[in-house]
This record gives structure tokens, C-alpha cells and sequence, in this order.
């Protein structure tokens, strides 16, 4: 199948014998019902009807059932960073739990009333001292917000307007964030900058359109931008040669595909530099039509999702396959 046939009709059997959608449709309904929506273009009802699953059967319903009667996940404030109640909202994100269920909304009002962060005891919502931590906060505050307490303005605004107002005031020069400015660094940082657009994409798709938000989104993507997603604008040399491997969960962790996979997300028209990432994407497939997990980011986990590095992940094939078709569809 050609280039512009994937944007149209994604592969369904590769030179192996592997029925790819199929692969990809054999799986948790977090997986299902975004292959639904981004690949084989079901209707909207029925897309709709296997993200409901999410929240009661299968690695969402599992996640949820392990939250404590104080709202938190991983046993507190000391708990191994990838099973905490950060990173368990966020992998409930990515999963596609519908924010607007009583299962996300119970979840989410036992975190709001219950959980303070280890050093100043602040409300979870409020974030904490770093950019890095509060643009995954206000992900979660956005996605999650848009019922019960999360959503309650006070005299100062929402819980996500305060988050807004200060990831505003600390983007850089260069266009993005870093979570050591500005005492050890005045450049940024891919990992803490795309943390911040995703936080801020997650406002304009889940609560409003905001044109500080869109200015601020479209001077961080130019940095990465610039840069060709994962080289140095000064040398041309790759940044950092990790992130040219796919992971899932990303965590606070950029590569490549995260980087394309926000773009594509955030309806950004890809030009001629994403050319060479895009390129990247491609070489990483393999002969049977699927992505391997390339670099799982090490630590205690609730559950394994897939089966290892170096195994295909459908987690990777998946995010691959509707970035190439984005910008397929851009090219045609």
C-alpha cells in the first residue's frame, strides 16, 4: 500500500500475514476505541459506546479499583513515582477514561478533597513549584474538569485559570519551559515543554479557546519545531539519541512520536520539518506492519500493558499509524 493509501484507508494486512486493525481491535477497550475514532473511522456512537468501557472493565476499571479511601493512588505521599496518583491520572487520560462518567468523576472528587502534595501540603489541584508538575497537573485538571469540584471557581478564578496564569508567565525566551528555570537554566527543556503544551491543548480542547493560550502553544511548538523535534538548532546534532525510541507510558519522558502524536493532536498543519521525524516514524515499522516498544521507562508499575521492549506494542502501532496518516493527509 502506498504512502497516501495509509491516510485513507489504514493497513489491514501486511507482506507477514499480520491483520493489523484487527491486532489493534483485539485489545483493551482503551486501545479499541481509539482505533475506532483515529483508523477505521467508525461512527460516533459507536466509538462512544467502547470508551464508555473504559471506566468498567478492563486496565481503566483496574486502575480505578486500586485508589484508597483518601483519594490517592500508590499508598501516599512516598509512593513509587509510577503508580502515584500523578501518574495514575495521567495513564487514565491516555487510556480515554470518559471524563464525564461517575466512575472519572468519583475518582477525581476523592483526589480534589483528599490528596495534598508531600512538601507544603497544598491541594493536589493547586500544582506544585515546577512547570514540569504543573503542566501535567493541569492536564489532569483539564481533562477531568469539566464537572464537580475541579470546575468551582472561587474569588480568584478556577483551579485550572491559576494553573493558566502562572505556566504563562514562566514560558522562556526560546519559546518553551523548563522545570529548572530560571536558577540553573534560562533554555529550555523538551521533557518540561511538551508537558506544558499538552497541558495547555488539553484547556482549548476540553474547556475553552484561550488566544494567550494559542500564542503561547504556537511559540512552544516552533522550539521543538525548530529543532526538527530532536536536534540541537546550533549543531544539527541529535539531542539526545533515546528519544528517537518509542515508549508508552511516555511519564514526564519526550521521544519523538510523543512530540508528532501532540501536533498531530493539537491540529498543528505538519511542514517540511517534521519531514525527518516523520521518516524516523517509518523506519521504526516493522516487516509485519507493527512498532516494538522500544524503551519502557523503568519502575514499579500497577500492571504490565503490553509484553517488553522489543515485543510490538500496540500502543506504538497505534499513535504511529495516525501521526503517518495526519501528515499523509497534509502532504496529499
Amino acid at each position: 500500500m502506498s504512502e497516501q493509501g495509509l491516510a485513507e484507508h489504514p493497513p489491514t494486512c501486511d507482506s507477514d500475514g499480520v491483520d493489523v486493525t484487527e491486532w489493534l481491535l483485539d485489545a483493551d477497550p482503551s486501545i479499541r476505541w481509539q482505533v475506532m475514532r483515529d483508523l477505521t473511522d467508525e461512527r460516533d456512537d459507536v466509538v462512544a459506546a467502547e470508551r464508555a468501557r473504559v471506566g468498567i472493565e478492563g486496565w481503566g476499571a483496574r486502575l480505578l479499583a486500586l485508589q484508597d479511601e483518601r483519594g490517592q493512588w500508590g499508598g501516599g505521599a512516598y509512593s513509587p513515582k509510577w503508580i502515584s496518583t500523578t501518574y495514575t491520572l495521567l495513564l487514565l487520560r491516555l487510556l480515554g477514561l470518559d471524563a464525564a462518567s461517575a466512575e472519572a468523576q468519583a475518582a477525581v472528587n476523592r483526589v480534589h478533597d483528599g490528596v495534598t502534595w508531600r512538601h507544603g501540603g497544598k491541594p493536589f489541584f493547586a500544582g506544585d513549584t515546577e512547570p514540569c508538575v504543573n503542566g501535567m497537573v493541569l492536564a489532569i485538571a483539564a481533562y477531568f474538569g469539566g464537572g464537580g469540584a475541579i470546575g468551582e471557581p472561587d474569588e480568584t478564578g478556577t483551579i485550572v485559570d491559576r494553573l493558566v496564569e502562572r505556566l504563562l508567565g514562566e514560558q522562556l525566551d526560546d519559546g518553551g519551559w523548563n522545570c529548572e528555570a530560571p536558577r540553573r537554566s534560562h533554555r529550555s527543556s523538551f521533557h518540561t515543554t511538551i508537558l506544558v503544551l499538552e497541558g495547555f491543548r488539553e484547556v482549548e480542547r476540553s474547556i475553552f479557546p484561550d488566544p494567550a493560550i494559542a500564542a503561547a502553544r504556537v511559540r512552544g511548538e516552533e522550539y521543538l519545531l525548530e529543532r526538527r523535534l530532536f536536534r540541537s538548532r546550533s549543531t544539527g546534532d541529535v539531542i539526545k539519541p533515546v528519544w528517537m525510541q518509542f515508549s508508552f507510558p511516555p511519564q514526564w519522558h519526550y521521544d519523538v512520536l510523543r512530540g508528532l502524536d501532540y501536533l498531530r493532536a493539537s491540529g498543528r498543519v505538519p511542514d517540511e520539518r517534521c519531514a525527518e521525524a516523520i521518516e524516523l516514524v517509518h523506519t521504526r515499522r516493522q516487516s509485519d506492519g507493527r512498532w516494538l516498544l522500544q524503551h519502557t521507562h523503568r519502575a514499579k508499575t500497577h500492571f504490565e500493558m503490553e509484553d517488553g521492549d522489543g515485543n510490538p506494542s500496540r500502543w506504538n502501532t497505534l499513535r504511529a499509524l495516525r501521526v503517518l496518516a495526519w501528515y499523509e493527509r497534509a502532504e496529499g
